[in-house]
């Protein structure tokens, strides 16, 4: 390839280094001048152009790009067309990233124009994510590298997907254990095996012993199930203790204990017969990202699992203050279809400051605030509404009477917004591509507001929370991109999503709404300055 400097007149057939805006379009960089550009540059009295001649055995950037990432193209994954020699491949369906690092790291060494990025390895996916880009830096690239490239790179990047199961539950019990804490245990693993559209076919709750666990688990497998996730009471400390001890007591052996990623430590694997059983470390019982979930996605993408892969995991395994991975910059596909954006709209708080009432069914104008807000969320663009009940879930539902909603409760609504927020995440309907969350004692967010916000979010513009703001100061509602559900659905207490918020700073994009972004009803002065008034009773009934 030559490239530098070519006279405007001498420069048909190459192609731009750098866009020229003229009048009635600009000529952009990698076009490929022909007559008619010559004669609208000399027109515009540009008397130079900085460009590139191919060479024989040149491959074009964009047919180069194309063919770097169909040769990485293990399978799983789908094809975006060539753009300025890129080539962005996306998840075929929700799963497992498979890399092999090494390929990836040879084929960059091969030479500088030739470049390939992914994810990190074993990074969950979800279906049309960005997962890979394959760049040709110059305009073209020499045949010779460009082949040594493809055969160096073959079936590297790939995509395994999830396969839903059946799952078994065994939980131990100890006098110290509450019910409550088995009973949270269950719907948060419920909700990690949702991911891979795993069910729970049972849970099985006995006592902290070998011949207990022993036959919780034969029953399990008896059942049908093609996995069993053991809870202990007690922490695994030791291959003799409870836990393996009942794998091996029920025809099984144990492959290995202990795991170098922080929390995790404690998990161990085995397997009775062809079905693998994890011993889960107590950290697995928080919603929060730990070495149980990596080991999990694994198994529920058909990935073998072994020692040596469990004790390859301490680089990275420090997962104490890990964030959620950021959306990658990518375009947008080709005929790609308008987000669905469906409404979480939580109403499940105790209001405990609002003076001894439900101030979701105060009343402004005759109609109660929790109803206001769903209706302008269902006349706005919204995909759908979901309603996250709690406290006074009954009266709540009847608030909202004859409203096309859908209803989920958090029964951990005590424990503060995280587990209403968890609920509606994981009630969304499949199909989602983003969740509006909405707050249900802010009457003066209106369906315009909200269509507002919904307008802002772009995740081809590397746009994935859109917040709603006042002179800007940052309030609610709040826009994430499905990237973000499962950060979303492992929140723990009643601090909300602030801190997600704030680790996503560079995919975020206010949108001014006025006051009403920041007008909550928490008090019963803000309640009577909102011209809110006490519910109406119900009627007598004779």
């Amino acid at each position: 390839m030559k490239f530098g400097p070519l006279r405007t007149q001498d420069a048909e057939g190459a192609l731009l280094a750098h866009t020229i805006r003229l009048d009635g379009g600009a000529l952009k960089k990698g076009h490929c001048l022909q007559a008619e550009d010559i004669r609208r540059l000399e027109a515009a009295r540009v008397e130079e152009v900085v460009a590139a001649r191919l060479d024989p055995d040149d491959c074009h950037e964009d047919r180069a790009a194309e063919r770097l990432a169909c040769a990485a193209d293990g399978g799983g994954m789908t094809c975006a067309p060539a753009f300025t020699g890129r080539v962005n491949l996306h998840a075929a369906s929700d799963g497992l990233l498979i890399v092999d690092a090494g390929a990836v790291n040879a084929v960059n060494r091969i030479d500088p124009a030739i470049t390939l990025a992914t994810l990190p390895a074993f990074a969950r996916v979800t279906a049309g994510r960005m997962v890979a880009t394959a760049k040709i830096i110059p305009l073209a690239v020499s045949e010779a590298p460009m082949a040594r490239a493809e055969d160096t790179v073959r079936g590297s990047v790939r995509v395994a997907p999830f396969r839903a199961r059946p799952v078994g539950l065994v939980a131990t019990t100890l006098p110290h254990l509450k019910t409550k804490t088995l009973d949270k245990t269950r719907r948060i693993t419920e909700a990690r095996l949702a991911v891979s559209g795993s069910t729970m076919t049972g849970e099985t709750r006995v006592a902290h012993t070998v011949e207990d666990v022993a036959g919780a688990i034969r029953a399990q497998v008896n059942a049908g199930a093609e996995m069993v996730l053991v809870f202990g009471a007690s922490a695994i400390v030791d291959p003799m203790d409870v836990i393996p001890e009942g794998i091996r007591a029920a025809g099984g052996e144990v492959d290995h204990f202990g795991m170098p990623v922080d929390p995790g430590n404690l998990l161990l694997i085995g397997h009775v017969g062809s079905i693998p059983v994890i011993g889960a470390p107590g950290c697995a019982r928080s919603p929060k990202e730990n070495g149980f979930d990596w080991v999990l996605d694994r198994y529920m993408a058909d990935c073998p699992v072994t020692a040596d892969d469990i004790m390859e995991m301490g680089v990275g395994g420090l997962l104490m203050e890990i964030g959620s991975r950021p959306q990658p910059r990518e375009v947008p596909l080709q005929g790609a279809s308008r987000p669905r954006v469906a409404g979480v709209l939580l109403a499940a708080g105790q209001a405990r400051r609002a003076g001894g009432i439900n101030k979701l069914l105060a009343e402004i104008g005759d109609e109660p605030i929790v109803r206001i807000a769903a209706r302008q969320a269902l006349e706005s663009t919204l995909s759908s509404v979901t309603v996250v009940t709690g406290h006074m879930s009954a009266q709540i539902e009847a608030a909202l009477d004859g409203l096309p909603v859908t209803f989920v409760h958090n029964p951990d609504f005590a424990e503060g917004m995280a587990g209403s927020l968890r609920a509606g995440i994981t009630a969304l309907p499949a199909d989602a591509d983003a969740a509006l969350i909405l707050l249900a004692d802010m009457p003066e967010v209106t369906a315009d507001s909200l269509d507002r916000l919904i307008a802002a979010y772009s995740p081809q513009a590397g746009i994935s929370v859109v917040a709603a703001s006042a002179a800007g100061a940052r309030g609610n509602p709040v826009l994430w991109d499905k990237i973000h559900f499962e950060a979303l659905a492992r929140l723990e207490g009643d601090t909300g999503a602030r801190h997600l918020i704030d680790e996503h700073q560079e995919e975020l994009k206010l949108v001014d709404i006025g006051p009403g972004a920041r007008l909550d009803l928490d008090t019963p002065e803000a309640l009577a300055a909102a011209g809110a008034l006490p519910p109406t009773p119900p009627p007598d009934r004779d």
